[in-house]
């Protein structure tokens, strides 16, 4: 299984130039069937990531650009009269795919972000009374522009919580920039890239994720950190069980990405960040205000078991 990873990361490192810890943590998140967020400035590669694993993995995909005028019946689809048959056909909208890459999603009012919510749950949506099933494997890689952006909404809490992870992408160094620059096009160097893999063998990946050893002392740590968040002042609210859920999730998934089929320490502390850095939210009595040095410190506040 790992040279299959080593591979879909390799590829993909091709594309994404000077990310490689961003690209793992990526993946980690879909391998823990999870919903990641990508938020950055505008041009340094968020929607070429999201293509490059979609295209990667062999799966189908569409792009959803949010907009202040897009509704929810563009995202889950509509009823539309069928003359010769003088009745109502569903007309399945974009929703209805693997991936579901959610293009600059803080652009839409809250009333459309809100279609995605039953779908990242549950896997599936109600539409006119019916309920329907979504495509496996399914999850939504949507990317967010920072928030002080003119014609941006926020997230509320409840959104962003159905993202297992956030990511940031960040300026690339000058070495990866050069190349970038003088190489060829990311996206059509994508175009003539062969997918690595196919559906069904991530889903069996995914299937083996949560069969991953984690040690009671790894659990008691995971509650310790929880824990921590919930009792001390710095954070408007604590992390919830879903957070744990989601850090324990990740670690395994890490451990799989390392070839390991226990998880250490180290797998836990690697995939915090990403975590937590769209949950907590720091009081003015934080010593930390910014989303690594929040991780930063809390890592330093509760020891290892």
């Amino acid at each position: 299984m790992k040279p299959l990873l080593d591979s879909i990361i390799a590829q993909a490192d091709q594309i994404i130039l000077g990310k490689t810890n961003t690209l793992r943590l990526a993946f980690a998140c879909i391998l823990a069937k999870g919903h990641l967020l990508i938020e950055d400035l505008p041009g340094v590669g968020k929607t070429t990531l999201a293509h490059t694993f979609a295209h990667l993995l062999g799966l189908e995909f569409q792009r959803i650009q949010f907009t202040s005028d897009l509704l929810p019946s563009d995202i889950l689809g509509v009823s539309i009269y069928d003359k010769n048959r003088a009745e109502f056909r569903f007309q399945a909208g974009p929703i209805f795919s693997q991936v579901i890459i959610a293009d600059e999603i803080n652009r839409a009012t809250p009333k459309t972000q809100s279609a995605l919510l039953e779908a990242m749950e549950e896997n599936q949506v109600s539409v006119e009374g019916e309920t329907r099933r979504l495509n496996q494997p399914f999850f939504v890689i949507a990317t967010q522009n920072p928030n002080d952006q003119i014609g941006t909404f926020p997230l509320p809490e409840s959104q962003l919580d159905r993202f297992l992870m956030r990511l940031a992408m960040g300026y690339p160094d000058q070495e990866a920039e050069r190349a970038l620059l003088m190489g060829q096009s990311r996206r059509q160097l994508l175009l003539e890239t062969k997918a690595c893999t196919e559906a069904k063998a991530l889903l069996d990946i995914q299937q083996q994720v949560p069969q991953i050893h984690l040690s009671s002392a790894l659990i008691d740590y995971v509650q310790a950190l929880l824990k921590f968040t919930r009792d001390t002042h710095f954070y408007h609210t604590g992390l919830s069980p879903r957070a744990g859920l989601a850090l324990v999730r990740c670690a395994q998934a890490w451990a799989i990405l390392e070839g390991r089929q226990q998880v250490i320490p180290e797998d836990i502390q690697t995939v915090l960040p990403g975590i937590v850095s769209h949950r907590l939210q720091p009081t003015e009595q934080a010593p930390y205000h910014q989303a690594d040095e929040l991780a930063k410190h809390l890592l330093e506040s509760v020891a290892i078991p």
